[in-house]
């Protein structure tokens, strides 16, 4: 019974985000469909071939209107609500995981449907401040691979390269484990590396291209970590 009862709320929770997504894209594709509308009444009196034309650059604008509005419309949604996760431990189906799934449903939306366009621009960290991540100045932020937001610290001018993954949970014995990432001022995290909860980045350190730096691993400043896992690259023998 336990089994099916855990089966039907995850159904309705599901059901319940899809809710939400429907919701939260609809009002993002409001604007950009209400620019289309009108263009494409303004063209009466053009040749059919411009007022295509018109409609056309109106559905491009209109995606990029949809990718804004979406960020603003998210980052509200968690302000409103409050969705700030905390550090700690919840057991599968208790109100803190359910809060964390529902946080990172609200990242993905604009993660499959629009980052990849503001990566390296200063919306991305707009972004990450509306989702409670504490960023600093000059950040460069080059990953969608990125998770739990208002968990995640970076300090200024740190950098986050192409396709690297942060993320500030893990799942061990059926128990949800929340924890913070730091990444300090100047750091760089590589291309493709990995970095688990509990870690801290010193300043100016470098995580190596590719890494993976486990659960609560301090990194020294000025340090360099590579390999898998990533160790002081002053430690390796190969």
């Amino acid at each position: 019974m336990k089994g099916v009862a855990a089966a039907a709320i995850q159904l309705v929770f599901t059901l319940f985000l899809y809710g939400i997504g429907i919701f939260i894209i609809g009002l993002a594709i409001y604007p950009g469909a209400g620019l289309c509308m009108f263009l494409w009444r303004a063209g009466v009196g053009y040749a059919l071939h411009v007022r295509l034309l018109m409609l056309c650059l109106g559905v491009s604008a209109a995606y990029f209107i949809y990718g804004i509005c979406l960020i603003f419309l998210v980052g509200a949604v968690r302000v409103v609500f409050r969705l700030s996760l905390k550090e700690g431990e919840y057991p599968m189906q208790s109100p803190g995981a359910l809060k964390w799934a529902l946080v990172n449903s609200l990242v993905l939306l604009v993660s499959n449907t629009f980052m990849d366009f503001i990566l390296l621009t200063p919306f991305i960290t707009i972004f990450y401040r509306l989702m409670g991540a504490k960023v600093g100045r000059n950040v460069q932020i080059n990953s969608k691979y990125c998770a739990d937001l208002s968990l995640l610290e970076i300090a200024d001018e740190a950098v986050i390269g192409g396709h690297a993954t942060v993320i500030c949970h893990s799942f061990e014995r059926g128990r949800l484990i929340l924890k913070k990432v730091k990444i300090g001022r100047r750091a760089v995290v590589g291309l493709n590396s990995v970095i688990l909860p509990g870690t801290e980045i010193g300043e100016h350190a470098i995580i190596a291209a590719g890494a993976v730096l486990g659960k609560n691993t301090n990194v020294e400043p000025r340090s360099v970590y590579c390999g898998v896992p990533a160790i002081p690259a002053k430690d390796r023998r190969d």
